[in-house]
Formats: structure tokens, C-alpha cells, sequence
């Protein structure tokens, strides 16, 4: 490629392995690459090296190390203001209303793909590259969001509520790589980063704090912590517990209570309006159908208002998914009839349909949880 017709890109660097090669490969196919870096929280915090967050103290440095190395510019966006209203005030809000948020894909929705690309653009880039394991497809109107090759590292889930009409202004050059190509790459590349440890799924909240997520919920909705019961499905009050932020759809350790004859109790369900946790079996925590709402669609018309269809529906971070028909609740809600039952469906968490590799679209796990 020219130099005097170079097209120019922005790469998105949180200053981890994947986001590096992203830029690295964006340089070496001959694009002007802009690096830039989101500051999104606790700006004045230190991290060691061995962080496994991301977007803060140590990495926005690997993020500038990494720039300098291949020659490009850099740039850090203060968006701290912006993610803790956007996300991690939904985060919060989420298990105050007693459900489970995914903030990963709030971020990528309301920050990643929103602001961020549009500063790309107004930077004067074509695109906005990240270092997510995806593909797209396609052009115009059939241009897709599909699974990346590697099926074990696929982030496809997380970005089922981007925009279809984005998706020409997106690159995602990691999604015909394994995390091993992308490694030996960084490697090859004399990256700095080569071997730092990924990222946790949740950037925000330190692994090393003896609270957690519960130390950023209860300081951005301190009237979460109140006690409540803890009550067996069978209508028993078990006990009691400091507050439903403790607590998710699924969960079977840090119950603080104990089944009669010593079978595992699981949260099957929480009310936020009485602040009541309610546990029974692992079969009673069985769902064959709910509602999602929030819907987002990555193909045109991809469902039939009176018949439905029959397809791929994906209930959690897990690359596991199952055969459901779905169907219009009403204008803005779907219902999903699973074919087998889950035990594992909780209000908060993703539901995303895909066609074969395909995202069709998807929407957020809302109610009418049943049997």
C-alpha cells in the first residue's frame, strides 16, 4: 500500500496481548494506526504488574509501551465519568433489582462501540479495530456478526447488541486466530506483553479485594445492604442474609443455610421488592421457557411475527448452546420455548440467537421464567 494513500485506523488498546496484536497487525498490512485507550476508572489507583484488570494504572502504560514499539500514536480518553454512569451504575442498579448484570456487554454497547468509535471517527479513522475474538462478514445489508474460529476464546456473545449498521466501521482481525497464534504473534512482534496474564471479566473490580463486586454495588447503592430471608421454595424461612447482593440466580456456595438432608440448595430466585433470596434443588431451578427484552437484531428481518423460528439460543459467557423456538411476545419482548430444559436461565444475563455461526440477535433475560 502507498504511503501517500494509507487508510487510516484507531485500535482500541487496553494494553492487554490481544488488543496489542490487533494494532501490530494493523501496522504491518501497511494502515496509519492510531492507538487509543479508554481511562475508565480509578485513574489514580497503582496497579502491579501482574494486574488482571484492564483500562487503568499499569495497563494504559503496556498500552503506550506497545504504541511506541510500533511506531504509532497514542492517545488516553478520560471516559471514567461516562463508564461509571453507563456501566457501572447498571451494574449496580442490576443487583439492587436483584438480577445479574453482564457489564462486559454494556461496555461494548454503551462505550466501546458507541463513544468510542465514534471519537475514532471523528479522528478521521475508517474504522474502529478491537482485539475481540469475532468475525464480520458480508457487505451492505448482509454484512454479519459471526463466531470467531477459535470456538474456546469466541467473544461473539458479548457484542450481540452492537448495531448492525456499525458493523462496516468495525474490525476485528483476532477472529481467525487461536489465544496461542495470537501469542506467538505478540512474541514474533517483540511485544512487551507477550506474556502478561489476561484480563478478569470484570475490569472493574479488583481479584485481590476481599469484597469484590460487593464493595463497588454497596458503594454506588448503599441502601442494597439490608437483611432479609433466605426462604426454601417450599415457603420455609431458612434464615437470614445481609443483603441479595450477595447473591445470584444458580449460586450454590456462600448460601449460609443448609438443606434437612444435606442434598445442594441453589438460589432459584431473588425479590428485590420483599428482599427475599429463595433456594431449592437443582431441579427446581428447572426453566423451559422465558422472556427477553432489549432486542437487538444483526440480521434483517430475521423473524417471522406470527410463526417464529427455530434456532441456536446461547444463555450464558459459555459456548454452550441449545435448540429454542422464538417467538414475538409483543412488539418489544420475545418468548423463548427451549426445547430441553436449563437450570441455569437467570433475569439479568444475555440471551443470544444465532443461526448456524450467525448472530440473528438477542436480548436481555427479563421474566415469565417458568416450567
Amino acid at each position: 500500500m502507498s504511503k501517500s494513500v494509507k487508510k487510516k485506523v484507531a485500535v482500541a488498546m487496553s494494553g492487554g496481548v490481544d488488543s496489542s496484536v490487533a494494532a501490530a497487525m494493523m501496522v504491518e498490512k501497511g494502515y496509519d494506526v492510531i492507538g487509543l485507550t479508554m481511562q475508565l476508572y480509578d485513574s489514580g489507583r497503582t496497579t502491579s504488574v501482574g494486574s488482571k484488570t484492564c483500562c487503568a494504572g499499569q495497563d494504559i502504560y503496556d498500552a503506550k509501551r506497545v504504541s511506541d514499539k510500533l511506531g504509532i500514536k497514542h492517545y488516553t480518553l478520560d471516559y471514567e465519568k461516562r463508564f461509571q454512569k453507563s456501566v457501572m451504575q447498571d451494574f449496580a442498579d442490576s443487583y439492587a433489582e436483584g438480577i445479574t448484570p453482564i457489564p462486559c456487554i454494556r461496555c461494548n454497547q454503551k462505550m466501546k462501540f458507541k463513544d468510542l468509535l465514534n471519537t475514532s471517527l471523528d479522528l478521521g479513522a475508517e474504522f474502529l479495530v478491537t482485539g475481540h475474538y469475532a468475525n464480520i462478514k458480508g457487505k451492505g445489508k448482509n454484512i454479519g456478526l459471526y463466531r470467531a474460529k477459535d470456538l474456546t476464546k469466541d467473544q461473539s456473545y458479548f457484542l450481540f447488541a452492537t448495531p448492525q449498521k456499525i458493523l462496516k466501521n468495525i474490525c476485528f482481525p483476532l477472529g481467525e486466530l487461536s489465544k496461542a497464534d495470537t501469542r506467538n504473534y505478540a512474541k514474533r512482534m517483540n511485544l512487551s506483553i507477550s506474556e502478561k496474564p489476561e484480563s478478569q471479566d470484570i475490569c472493574f473490580v479488583q481479584s485481590t479485594a476481599k469484597k469484590g463486586y460487593r464493595e463497588i454495588v454497596q458503594k454506588l447503592r448503599p441502601d442494597i445492604s439490608k437483611s432479609g430471608n433466605i426462604i426454601h421454595v417450599n415457603g420455609r424461612i431458612m434464615g437470614k442474609h445481609t443483603g441479595i447482593d450477595s447473591f445470584t440466580v444458580g449460586q450454590r456456595r456462600g448460601l449460609g443455610v443448609i438443606s434437612e438432608d444435606g442434598t445442594p440448595l441453589y438460589v432459584t430466585k431473588i425479590e428485590a421488592n420483599n428482599n427475599s433470596v429463595f433456594v431449592g434443588s437443582e431441579q427446581d431451578m428447572e426453566i423451559r421457557n422465558f422472556n427477553i427484552a432489549e432486542i437487538s437484531w444483526l440480521e434483517n428481518k430475521p423473524l417471522d411475527k406470527v410463526e417464529g423460528i427455530i434456532a441456536d439460543v446461547q444463555l450464558s459467557s459459555e459456548h454452550i448452546t441449545q435448540k429454542a423456538s422464538v417467538s414475538y411476545l409483543d412488539s418489544d419482548n420475545l418468548l423463548v420455548n427451549l426445547h430441553e430444559a436449563n437450570y441455569r436461565v437467570a433475569p439479568g444475563q444475555a440471551c443470544v440467537i444465532y443461526k448456524n455461526d450467525r448472530i440473528l440477535g438477542g436480548g436481555w433475560i427479563s421474566g415469565g421464567l417458568s416450567e
